[in-house]
């Protein structure tokens, strides 16, 4: 009896290994392959735990074309997103959302919030999804892409478009020099409602591909009174002192222009040599990707004329 017993525990002894053996090759491979749910990301304020892949993300100060670029689903964005043309056909059915309504946020069950670092009620929205802060211009334009790119788990996507757009800029600065001249100076005006602005070499509008990617020049008066704050208010009376040789005119469809109309701006060397490029100001506050090659095709049409 006990011979016929150990050929059987035996079998039993052998099915059980290779049941053993079989399972831990199987789990090892599911684990070896299996994308991880959560990454951990370092904000300026500290780790935080985000989703590997996220899906539904709401954006409450702008980065909205960050996002847009690296190919994340938004399920919210900001009223100036919401508003911008560039992005009307991507956000058509997007949600417009703001830090302080907060019911909103939660039917749009987001499993990651992105802001300013001046949002409101910040601790609350941490309660209903991940979120993610930056100081506005602690980062440069590009940088501030790459690091979106970390927090979206896709930092190689945009570090690749971050250097294919550097040297695409940097290409079409050199032909511009090269046309214009090097010393060549050019502003970048606004008119907004019933103020005109000059913009500094970080204050979207083109700014940053003008004066930062193409190395072009800044009017000593602009680089005076608007570099260091970014932007200056001026008058119609003085525009001339801010006008370099050629100047980008970014306009609100809803701006006072009638500026326009006076002997002051129509004796301005670059209006009376037609060096006056015409931006729509809507949108043009903005500078992520989608924005950027809008604006390095308007600012290549301009100056080079393809």
């Amino acid at each position: 009896m006990k011979k016929l017993l150990v050929p059987v525990f035996l079998m039993l002894v052998l099915v059980i290994s290779a049941c053993g053996k079989g399972e831990a090759p199987e789990k090892g491979a599911a684990s070896g392959s299996k994308e991880p749910e959560f990454i951990t990301y370092q904000s300026e304020t500290g780790a935080v735990e985000v989703p590997a892949d996220p899906k539904r993300v709401i954006l409450l100060s702008g980065f909205t074309g960050n996002v847009l670029d690296l190919g994340v689903n938004v399920v919210g964005v900001d009223v100036w997103s919401k508003n911008n043309p560039t992005f009307s056909k991507e956000l058509k059915d997007v949600e417009e959302v703001s830090d302080e309504n907060l019911e909103k946020i939660i039917e749009l069950d987001p499993d990651l919030i992105i802001g300013l670092s001046n949002i409101k009620n910040a601790d609350k929205l941490k309660e209903i999804a991940p979120t993610v802060t930056y100081t506005w211009g602690k980062l440069d334009y590009l940088s501030q892409h790459v690091e979106i790119g970390k927090l979206l788990n896709k930092e190689k996507e945009a570090q690749a478009w971050v250097d294919d757009f550097k040297k695409r800029a940097e290409a079409t600065g050199d032909e511009i020099r090269g046309k214009i001249g090097e010393d060549a100076t050019v502003s970048v005006i606004e008119a907004f409602g019933k103020d005109l602005y000059v913009y500094g070499a970080n204050w979207a509008r083109g700014t940053e591909i003008l004066y930062q990617a193409m190395d072009l020049k800044m009017p000593e008066k602009v680089k005076e009174d608007a570099e260091k704050a970014g932007y200056y208010t001026i008058s119609a009376e003085v525009l001339p002192e801010y006008a370099g040789d050629y100047v980008i005119l970014s306009k609100y469809s809803d701006a006072d222009t009638s500026f326009e109309e006076t002997e002051t701006f129509k004796n301005i060397p670059a209006v009376k040599n037609g060096q006056v490029y015409e931006m729509k100001g809507e949108g043009a506050s903005f500078s992520d990707p989608v924005t950027l090659e809008k604006q390095l095709s308007f600012i290549k049409e301009s100056f080079l004329g393809n």
